[in-house]
């Protein structure tokens, strides 16, 4: 199975993961927090850590026909979001390569 390398981010205001409370992504880093994902509210990001990605898969969101990943909390394979691979539609291309995070699947520390 090998050593799982787990990356631990700084500053006062941390998202973890709810299940197994790893770091997941810095406030800092927030696009914007104006999303809806399955479970309710989301956020996106631009960069997330210990996160493991999921096959590519078509999905009709509400914005248009997107690829995405699903993306996993590496420590406890938690669903947490998903990564935008491509977007079809001109005006949603500003989202490949972010990441959705969903707010019931996370933490808030320091806030």
């Amino acid at each position: 199975m090998g050593l799982l390398f787990v990356e631990s981010l700084p500053g006062p205001k941390v998202f973890k993961c709810k299940c197994c409370k790893v770091d997941s992504a810095s406030h800092d880093v927030i696009i914007s927090k104006d999303f809806n994902g399955r479970f309710g509210r989301a956020y996106l990001f631009k960069s997330v850590v210990n996160i493991s990605l999921g096959p590519n898969e078509d999905r009709h969101l509400v914005t248009g026909l997107h690829t995405v990943n699903d993306i996993y909390c590496s420590c406890c394979q938690q669903i947490l979001g998903w990564r935008y691979e491509k977007a079809y539609d001109e005006s949603q291309k500003y989202k490949e390569g972010k990441y959705i995070l969903e707010k019931a699947r996370m933490l808030k520390e320091g806030w």
